[in-house]
């Protein structure tokens, strides 16, 4: 059997339309169930996009998040007492960037190919959606797109890929045989660092690809060590294939447009007004984004796999379905709540998402991985301390035959992890 690393990857990585399973080993679930088996397990139905149901979750979207904005523009400045007006701000922030997450995602389906059948209206719409969001789209569907290819794969995943153990050690200065000596992170260190990776984490993984590797690139003789090398926002980024800049170029003018709109409209209402209706609101889609995605694929008892132990069924049930209540549900899509299926079928529409999962459920068996019923802060926290490496489960055991668990520690350098990453 060939290893992911053998196979054609130039052609593998410009096809968007076919399951992963079909481009990479696939295997198999308990040792019995194929890819084909939980296709076969679903409801026809909810393969199919609905443009009733599609549309309407879109403008509704917009239209809460007009009303709130206009809302929150015309009464909040009428408050008279400081403190309120402050706290009503703060209030609109917090739940107008749920909302807005909520439209984001959207736009996360459009890049899947899951809001419609037609890709010129999926292309559009999310173009649209996510530069108005500060997101490269094509950009990011490209690199979004082999995440899912190889998710959980330790020698060429996109997102939150662990340092090993001896690469951990180094960065941090210590003999392998002493890790366990060392203590964790001060909680206040450990607090402003969750800070840091809520508040630029995304814009730092557009910038400079960090928690990806090197064997995420997809131009493997494009240099990486200068600025922007490995960035969304460059067109001969070693993110991309060469066929690809026309697209990096469209991302990064809808940016382009986006920050022209948000110049004049501060030229018109005031800077300030500005910050307030909409920074301080994508400070949280920012946030959303980080968080979610961080927690579907880090958790102590979720495994990684080395390139050789990988299928592409390992890696997309090595995730994790969280819960978000009343927001996740009905203001983010349940994008945290059901994520599993999102990876095993990333073309299923976020309406039908709770559906499909429960008819897998009895085959994916103890392969499904759900953490529903903590905090969702808590298992930030969990998650930040207890998963800075990974070391095998069993050291005996052949590469193959082999899984990655987190392990936890200090946290190393910024700077120096991502020198590590780039």
């Amino acid at each position: 059997m060939i290893s992911t690393i053998e196979l054609p990857t130039k052609n593998l990585e410009a096809n968007y339309t076919s399951h992963p399973a079909e481009l990479v080993r696939g295997g198999e679930v308990n040792a019995k169930y194929t890819t084909q088996d939980l296709r076969n397990a679903i409801p026809a139905h909810c393969f199919k996009p609905s443009y009733f149901w599609s549309f309407w979750y879109l403008l509704r979207d917009l239209t809460v998040a007009g009303i709130l904005m206009y809302t929150a523009h015309n009464y909040i400045p009428r408050i008279g007492l400081s403190f309120a007006r402050y706290f009503a701000w703060a209030a609109y922030g917090y739940v107008q960037g749920q909302q807005m997450t909520g439209i984001w995602v959207i736009g996360h389906e459009c890049g899947h190919g899951a809001f419609s059948t037609n890709d010129y209206l999926n292309g559009s719409i999310g173009w649209l959606i996510h530069s108005s969001l500060m997101t490269p789209y094509f950009a990011w569907q490209s690199t979004h797109r082999r995440h899912h290819i190889y998710a959980n794969n330790l020698g060429k995943d996109h997102n939150y890929v662990p340092l090993q153990k001896d690469k951990y050690a180094s960065l941090i200065g210590v003999d392998i045989e002493h890790l366990g000596e060392m203590a964790e992170d001060s909680p206040i260190y450990t607090f402003l660092r969750i800070v840091l990776q809520q508040i630029v984490g995304f814009p730092w993984y557009l910038t400079a690809n960090i928690t990806a590797t090197q064997g995420s690139l997809a131009n493997k003789n494009s240099p990486s060590k200068y600025p922007l090398g490995n960035s969304h926002f460059l067109p001969t980024s070693a993110l991309f294939r060469p066929e690809e800049w026309h697209l990096i170029l469209a991302s990064d003018i809808g940016i382009g447009l986006m920050l022209f709109g948000l110049w004049y409209a501060s030229t018109r209402i005031g800077l300030g007004v500005v910050a307030l209706l909409y920074v301080m609101p994508y400070m949280w889609v920012n946030h959303w984004i980080v968080a979610i995605t961080y927690l579907h694929h880090t958790h102590p008892d979720v495994p990684k796999y080395e390139p050789e132990a990988w299928t592409f069924l390992k890696g997309a049930t090595a995730t994790i379905d969280r819960e978000l209540g009343f927001s996740g549900k009905h203001l983010m899509h349940n994008i945290a709540e059901f994520h599993v299926i999102h990876h095993l079928f990333s073309r299923i529409p976020q309406y039908y998402a709770e559906e499909a999962t429960k008819a897998i459920i009895p085959l994916l068996g103890d392969a499904y991985h759900a953490d529903k019923k903590r905090s969702f802060w808590g298992c930030i926290w969990e998650s930040f301390t207890q998963c800075q490496y990974v070391v095998s489960n069993d050291p005996t055991a052949k590469v193959e035959n082999r899984a990655m668990y987190c392990k936890g520690g200090p946290s190393p350098p910024i700077e120096l992890v991502w020198a590590e990453l780039d």
